[in-house]
């Protein structure tokens, strides 16, 4: 019930603070990014001064479009850029990892694209929503991590890797833990609850957010600020094959898009006291009881080993970048 009260209270009354901060020579990647959060979140950095936003995309003609729309509304030219990405695939998640690592610099990293789709289905070597949100977000991020530390160094500046996650991640009180292998359970066609599906991949977020956070502060090697967020329930073509239920939720409660994306952008405006954190509101918040509670550490260590023998199998090495 507490929990009930706090998502209709932020969803009504809660208002996100407007982005002011200057990306002024900054290079920013945006993913999910021709509608949307993500497109909002690039219209800001953008209007910022950033020097280069990059809309990573699956659908090159949107993003084309979602581009136009930029520069009509912040009359800024040569800035926007719209790259293929593909999170359903590992190799044109490789393909754009390496394309970015011949960018001058690279300041911030938003993973914001993921899918809610309602029905089983598989990409690559998982469930469609596991792969998509969870296995190629990681992917990406740790590809990039060493292009993010180089160009803190060189410009010297600290770096963000933020990841769009969600409230939701509280909903789920992951079953799939009780079993031997959280991912092959989650993979089992015949036992998969895809109602619970998205919300699992929320918090299947959270455990490597913040174990991944852990690890690059121990490795003595640069900072590179990481930190999630939820952005509230917003209008967005995210859940558009979702229930009807939300739907309707979505009508009376949901926030504008903008509106939203500006916790997209604070996240990259987070100071050190960010990294590893959870916001939500634009505030650092602790995350579900499930993660902060007695099980969490030790769920925490399971999903990060699976993840990461996942990731060593896509991209051998990869793991040395933490």
């Amino acid at each position: 019930m507490a929990g009930l009260a706090h998502f209709l209270y932020s969803q009504l009354f809660e208002k996100l603070p407007h982005p002011s901060q200057r990306y002024t020579d900054q290079t920013i990647i945006v993913t999910g990014s021709n509608v949307g959060l993500g497109l909002e979140a690039a219209r800001h950095f953008t209007r910022l001064d950033a020097a280069k936003v990059i809309l990573a995309v699956r659908s090159l003609s949107k993003g084309e479009a979602a581009k136009k729309s930029i520069e009509e509304s912040t009359k800024s030219r040569g800035v926007v850029e719209v790259w293929h990405l593909d999170l359903g695939s590992y190799a044109s998640v490789k393909e754009f990892a390496k394309k970015a690592e011949g960018l001058d610099r690279l300041d911030a990293l938003v993973e914001n694209a993921g899918i809610a789709p309602h029905k089983y289905s598989t990409f690559e070597d998982n469930e469609a929503t596991i792969t998509v949100n969870v296995v190629s977000t990681f992917l990406l991020g740790l590809l990039l991590l060493p292009k993010l530390r180089e160009s803190g160094q060189k410009f010297n500046v600290t770096p963000h890797l933020a990841i769009v996650s969600s409230e939701v991640h509280a909903w789920s009180p992951l079953n799939e833990r009780k079993s031997d292998r959280i991912f092959d359970t989650l993979n089992n066609e015949y036992t998969a609850n895809m109602s619970d599906r998205y919300q699992v991949s929320k918090l299947l977020e959270v455990f490597p957010c913040r174990e991944l956070a852990t690890r690059t502060k121990q490795s003595g090697k640069a900072d590179v600020i990481i930190n999630y967020l939820n952005p509230g329930l917003c209008h967005s073509e995210l859940a558009r094959d979702g229930p009807f239920m939300l739907a309707v939720m979505k009508f009376f409660l949901a926030r504008s898009t903008e509106h939203g994306s500006r916790s997209l952008v604070n996240a990259v405006e987070g100071g050190k006291e960010t990294h590893g954190q959870y916001l939500s509101d634009c505030r650092v918040t602790p995350p579900a009881p499930l993660v902060t509670g007695p099980e969490g550490p030790e769920i925490q260590k399971r999903v990060w080993n699976e993840l990461s023998a996942k990731l060593e199998k896509i991209q051998p090495g990869i793991m040395g970048n933490v």
